[in-house]
């Protein structure tokens, strides 16, 4: 009987010694696939279920992005790895989050627009969300809320509650976020009617609006890029 190895390993091993030596350089999106599914799939080849996933999502972002429903579905990945790979964005939306925690948001506004399309982009359900700065345009710790959750096309938003939470936090300025599931970025009537609404409320507190993000999965609407602020 041999004692070599199953060719896999060695081969998840080549994989983990590149990320070492390099990072993600190099890396094709399945081999990425490949390398986080060796930390929830420990006994199998995972080269093939990679492959799957990249053509069933098409890269990297639709993988992380899929529902559980969808994730377990896929033959090879059984019930621990779509909660394993949930983990791993859930992990990466915090540390951009952190990241922009005590950086002056104006100054680096990519960094937010990443962190909300990795956190609201994909998901089937209108959201709208609230960052929360201090004087210096910094996001405050543990600085965003969740203020409504709607349907595919809808959050109902009240200005009151905007501005409540806002003097709740101690906000000196607040970053409105919220996504379109599909997929389209520019804003409604509604959304600027909104955005005119929350500003006027704003700043019977002094409370500035420093910007209004549309995102989606891949791309990012500023009205203060645009103008409309």
């Amino acid at each position: 009987m041999s004692d070599d190895k199953p060719h896999h390993l060695g081969h998840r091993q080549r994989l983990r010694q590149r990320f070492l030596k390099s990072g993600l350089d190099g890396f094709a999106d399945y081999e990425v696939v490949e390398l986080l599914l060796t930390l929830a799939i420990p006994r199998s080849d995972v080269k093939k279920p990679a492959k799957a996933l990249i053509a069933r999502f098409g890269n990297l972002r639709g993988v992380l992005d899929a529902s559980v429903e969808e994730l377990r579905a896929m033959p090879g990945i059984g019930n621990v790895t779509p909660a394993a790979l949930q983990i791993i964005k859930a992990a990466a939306t915090l540390y951009l989050q952190q990241s922009s925690e005590g950086r002056d948001c104006l100054a680096d506004p990519e960094r937010l627009a990443s962190f909300w399309r990795m956190r609201i982009g994909a998901l089937p359900n209108e959201v709208f969300e609230v960052g929360y700065l201090d004087s210096s345009y910094r996001l405050l710790r543990e600085g965003v809320d969740t203020l409504e959750e709607g349907t595919v096309d809808r959050a109902a938003v009240y200005p009151r509650r905007v501005i409540e939470a806002a003097l709740r936090r101690g906000a000196f300025a607040l970053v409105l976020a919220h996504n379109h599931p599909n997929g389209a970025v520019s804003p409604t009537e509604h959304d600027k009617a909104l955005t005119r609404a929350i500003v006027l409320a704003a700043d019977t507190v002094s409370v500035r609006v420093a910007d209004h993000l549309i995102v989606s999965a891949q791309e990012t609407f500023s009205f203060r890029n645009a103008g409309l602020l």
